[in-house]
């Protein structure tokens, strides 16, 4: 059994995935690359068998019709026979040395048969034209170098989460707990990371910046305008996010108040940019919005929006809404996010 299983997911990514295959070549027989050509009308599909062919033992194609980065991840789970998983999307790539660091941990793993859930490692925000790179560390609240559970973490600071980036899950864990991402939707990392996180016990955290994630193409998902014009698709996963999780079945305090934080960030994501739009309309939906979670969970509406940024986001009026825009700004300078 291979050790790690990655999946990239390939949507006409002709001009960057070659950076990104190359990037995890290098993790050899220990490693299955599962390039997933969702649909593409480029050269995607011949890149992919190209890598196919030349490297048989750690490279597979597989082609499908699109349906998505959801899709492309699910196809990756099916297929995967590694005994952990991960993601990495076609334009980002990885450390080189933090890679192999991160293989001789899951070696550790097996030679002590030893079991983790879930392994966390650092993100670097590659951003286009930024004099400094933001990365995502998490040693302020992880112990590191021991397999720890929820309850030996420290609070994460303002700002700080786990991201798809940053994780690498026991792909059994992701089988066992039904995992399947929506077809043809936006901004499924957000499940990918959140919905299996209450089925994880053991945890392990590599402090190193393993994952490059590329921010500066024009077409990308998360290009602010680009969001606001797939807001229908941000807030359908910020209701499957409520509804695939309910939050006060989580006995373990600690991981109950992680996500709680995690499901504030993307409502308050999912808030300002129906604010940002300017339409009546989005506006109308931003109402919907919080009236759907007060109809579901009376406790978690009054938790989302009665906290500080719930309020911050929620201030009455044209200038109210100026102010909740204006502090989402100065939020994105300080985090680094898009």
């Amino acid at each position: 059994m291979k050790l790690l299983s990655v999946v990239i997911p390939c949507y006409n990514s002709q001009d960057y995935m070659r950076y990104c295959i190359e990037s995890l070549l290098p993790g050899g027989e220990d490693v299955e690359l599962l390039i997933v050509n969702d649909g593409s009308v480029d050269q995607t599909a011949s890149i992919a068998t190209e890598y196919a062919k030349k490297y048989p033992t750690i490279v597979k194609a597989i082609h499908q019709e699109n349906g998505g980065h959801g899709e492309a991840v699910n196809a990756g789970i099916r297929h995967a026979s590694g005994l952990y998983f991960k993601v990495v999307d076609s334009d980002d790539w990885v450390d080189i040395r933090a890679y192999m660091k991160i293989l001789e941990t899951l070696r550790g793993f097996v030679t002590e048969g030893k079991s983790v859930d879930l392994i966390i490692s650092n993100f670097v925000y590659e951003k286009e034209g930024a004099k400094y790179k933001k990365i995502m560390k998490y040693d302020n609240a992880l112990p590191e170098g021991t397999i720890f559970t929820w309850d030996d973490m420290k609070p994460f600071r303002k700002g700080q989460y786990i991201l798809m980036h940053s994780v690498i899950y026991k792909t059994q864990l992701l089988r066992d707990c039904d995992l399947v991402l929506p077809k043809h939707t936006f901004y499924v990392d957000n499940l990918y990371v959140y919905t299996p996180l209450v089925h994880v016990n053991t945890i392990y955290y590599v402090n190193v910046d393993l994952y490059r994630y590329f921010i500066g193409r024009e077409d990308q998902s998360v290009q602010e305008s680009i969001m606001i014009r797939r807001i229908d698709q941000q807030i359908k996963v910020n209701k499957l996010m409520i509804e695939q999780v309910e939050l006060e079945n989580i006995n373990n305090l600690m991981l109950r108040d992680y996500m709680l934080r995690h499901l504030e960030i993307v409502t308050v994501v999912s808030a300002i940019l129906l604010i940002r739009s300017g339409t009546e309309e989005n506006l109308k939906k931003k109402k919907e919005l919080w009236k759907y979670i007060k109809n579901r969970d009376e406790q978690l509406y009054h938790n989302l929006k009665y906290g500080i940024m719930g309020q911050l986001i929620n201030l009455p009026g044209k200038a109210g809404r100026s102010i909740s825009v204006g502090a989402y700004k100065i939020s994105q300078r300080l985090v680094g996010f898009n």
